[in-house]
């Protein structure tokens, strides 16, 4: 397993094993700040899973000038990127880490992406269930 603090690399998903997933903390009661600290949290917990082939925050592109507060990384976002045989357990730890959080979740596999916003319990289990049966099902077609 690899970290990258910056852009991922095109190559990674070439290869249709690989599924990436982009996990936005978008709760309206939270500032940029504690959003980021939300994304920051789950990074750290992440960098520990042998599940993930990458994982790290994404550059802002256009970052607002004198920017020094967030790191110029785009506040509240994180992208991971596993391989298909681990979907199972990443979506476990995920439904554990992000259950009672605001987010907003693309999951992107076999050159299709899915979106889901959750805000509650009931959402985030119906999420991980569509996106476990949307990856299955492009295993399926491909």
């Amino acid at each position: 397993m690899t970290h990258n603090t910056g852009r991922f690399l095109e190559v990674l998903m070439a290869d249709k094993s690989d599924i990436k997933f982009t996990i936005s903390f978008t709760d309206p009661e939270l500032n940029l700040e504690e959003r980021d600290e939300q994304a920051q949290k789950l990074l750290n917990q992440m960098k520990d899973l042998d599940e993930l082939e990458e994982v790290g925050r994404i550059f802002d592109p256009n970052p607002p000038a004198g920017n020094k507060a967030l790191g110029g990384f785009l506040p509240g976002i994180i992208e991971a990127v596993i391989e298909t045989s681990q979907i199972k357990q990443f979506m476990e730890f995920l439904g554990e880490r992000l259950s009672g959080k605001t987010i907003e979740m693309e999951v992107t596999a076999n050159g299709k992406s899915l979106k889901v916003k959750v805000s509650n319990q009931a959402e985030l289990t119906a999420a991980v269930q569509a996106a476990e049966q949307f990856i299955m099902a492009g295993l399926v077609e491909a």
